[in-house]
């Protein structure tokens, strides 16, 4: 599928830490509709389809999503409109208009209870209701949408909205010590190469008869802890001479730190599968750490 301006792209979540990233890139690539919570709720079936169906789109883009993974236990009828009957919503129309879909979804689908990195095939048990409620998007969309890429992905920080490491940068400069859960172990990624990795992907697909179309596991590498993760952020902000000292970073245990949903222990997805596609590597978080300033 050429990127050209002739290409129609509907994004949605067009504020969130990946859409703002899509639409910056895909900006002077292709004919865009870019739409944050306010211009479209995904979770009006009505709404959704009169906008999309009067800009006709080629291809969706899902960032929009309900990612308050505590606030979820307590607000779980938002959660699933946001995260299971808009995705439903957008698969419909995507169908409709016979246009492609690509959905973003989470490690979170899993118990975290493997021992080896999750393939796409790997049976799902989410812990969370955010986890519950991506799974039923991802499954929605694999029902009523052929033409679909899902991504799932893990640990997703940015420079725009809210994240890990913008938590991380706001602590150091009041603490100087602090605890960090050790026994998690995921990939950080960088929503910039999320978003990369989606434009490759369309530009790769071919939009009738593409035999690639399905779900694809997509995260960043080397595979840390929220530890080791919080370790490499202070020693960057430090190297950047951003903070004097970096605070001092108490290794705790998940029991340590109880919070009102349960997060996987093991977050490790094999992306084997996207690279042999699509020669789509995993996302490089450490160079996204280079310039911190961004993310002030």
């Amino acid at each position: 599928m050429q990127l050209t301006p002739q290409l129609k792209v509907a994004l949605t979540g067009a504020n969130g830490q990946l859409g703002y990233q899509l639409a910056k890139k895909l900006a002077d690539k292709v004919t865009l509709l870019a739409l944050d919570r306010a211009a479209l709720d995904i979770a009006n079936n009505a709404q959704v389809e009169q906008t999309l169906l009067a800009f006709a789109p080629d291809v969706i883009i899902n960032a929009a999503a309900y990612t308050a993974v505590d606030k979820a236990e307590q607000e779980p009828e938002l959660a699933k409109a946001i995260n299971a009957t808009g995705p439903q919503n957008l698969a419909k129309v995507a169908a409709k208009l016979d246009a492609v879909l690509i959905h973003v979804s989470t490690d979170y689908v899993f118990d975290g209870c493997s021992d080896n990195p999750y393939v796409e095939s790997d049976a799902t048990n989410p812990q969370s209701m955010y986890g519950l409620t991506k799974l039923w998007g991802e499954q929605a969309i694999a029902k009523y949408c052929a033409k679909h890429i899902i991504l799932r992905t893990s640990w997703v920080f940015a420079e725009h909205g809210n994240n890990f490491v913008k938590t991380m940068l706001r602590l150091a400069q009041s603490r100087s010590e602090l605890g960090v859960v050790a026994d998690q172990i995921g990939g950080p990624t960088y929503a910039g190469d999320i978003a990369e990795a989606i434009i490759s992907i369309l530009a790769q697909l071919n939009h009738t008869g593409d035999n690639r179309f399905g779900l694809y596991h997509y995260s960043g590498a080397p595979y840390v802890s929220w530890h080791q993760f919080a370790c490499g952020i202070f020693q960057n902000a430090f190297d950047q001479q951003l903070i004097a000292n970096p605070p001092k970073v108490n290794a705790i245990t998940t029991a340590q730190y109880p919070t009102p949903a349960k997060r996987p222990a093991f977050s490790i997805l094999n992306c084997s599968k996207i690279e042999q596609r699509f020669s789509v590597t995993p996302s490089n978080w450490q160079a996204a750490l280079n310039n911190l300033t961004l993310y002030k």
